[in-house]
């Protein structure tokens, strides 16, 4: 069972028009909502791989039953930790041409009680769980070093952890001795302090971070795909999938890729193979963060996959 701890869950709103034009009032096309937050797009894409998973998560009295109902249609079993307040609205904005602005709330400000609900209730589900994934915002009142701690207690129990993080977060993580850490670009950047531009730079920093004690580091390039190390070699994984429907989410979608490639112990280019087929496949389509497990299939033997040198 792969436990997936995604605190911060979401109602994602993906809102079309035309053109974004700031500063004027605008007529929206169409909106979408669907029960989102990072770790709840990688318990569904697991589920879709046909991996036993169960998440771990906010709900609120009005969404609790949309989103007990949609995880359960899609084979995740939902721990949901309720609160009073509502749980937080992300949007996407997503124009003719297919840019994409994001506007995420940051959520509700959780008391001790809450917060030691949802530890608590993490607690009871990793006692059957062989691997755990962090991933996303931390709900506000979390210290910024919660992951790294919770990375330091399951990995000495000897279960992997794969964390997905950001900011503060992913700087604790960073020295948590994690078995995966999966910053993005832009994250990766910020952490090597110079701009990481090409599939070589990723792979540095991916050795750096595995000097840090990072087993498995993994670098994400957007639609560049993502570089890992495995400790004796970096490689690249790309996939061309030409114009985008909605990229939102698929940074979540190939983390799942992942979980599901290492739990069923692949080596770093296929498990980098199926999570950029599970990214690319989620590009694909119009709902945020879900695959379909025939098109990652499908996709899979696309992916290009090379040793990166240097």
């Amino acid at each position: 069972m792969i436990t997936v701890a995604g605190f911060n869950t979401a109602i994602d709103r993906l809102v079309s028009l035309d053109a974004l034009a700031p500063g004027c009032v605008q007529r929206v096309g169409q909106v979408r909502a669907y029960p989102g937050g990072k770790g709840l797009h990688v318990a569904q894409t697991i589920a879709a791989l046909r991996e036993p998973v169960q998440l771990v998560g906010l709900t609120d009295a009005i969404h609790r039953n949309l989103i007990a109902r949609r995880m359960s249609e899609r084979g995740v079993l939902f721990h949901g930790v309720e609160m009073v307040d509502e749980l937080r609205s992300c949007f996407a904005v997503r124009e003719c041409d297919g840019r994409i602005t994001e506007l995420l709330d940051p959520g509700p400000l959780l008391d001790d009680r809450m917060q030691q609900q949802l530890l608590d209730t993490l607690g009871r589900c990793l006692e059957n769980s062989d691997m755990l994934v962090l991933s996303g915002s931390l709900p506000r009142g979390f210290s910024d070093d919660t992951y790294a701690a919770l990375a330091r207690r399951i990995g000495s129990s000897g279960v992997p952890c794969l964390i997905d993080a950001s900011g503060a977060a992913l700087r604790h993580a960073m020295e948590s001795g994690a078995w995966l850490l999966k910053p993005n670009r832009d994250e990766a950047s910020e952490l090597a302090g110079r701009p990481l531009t090409t599939a070589e730079d990723a792979a540095t920093l991916a050795r750096e971070l595995h000097a840090r004690g990072i087993a498995r580091p993994v670098v994400t390039l957007g639609a560049q795909g993502a570089v890992g190390f495995d400790g004796g070699d970096a490689w690249h994984a790309s996939l061309d999938i030409g114009r985008s429907e909605n990229a939102v989410g698929s940074g979540d979608c190939l983390l799942a890729g992942l979980a599901v490639g290492f739990r069923q112990n692949m080596t770093m280019d296929d498990a980098l193979r199926l999570g950029v087929a599970c990214g690319a496949a989620n590009a694909m389509h119009e709902e945020t963060g879900y695959v379909r497990r025939e098109q990652v299939d499908t996709l899979r033997g696309q992916v290009r996959v090379r040793r990166v040198t240097g």
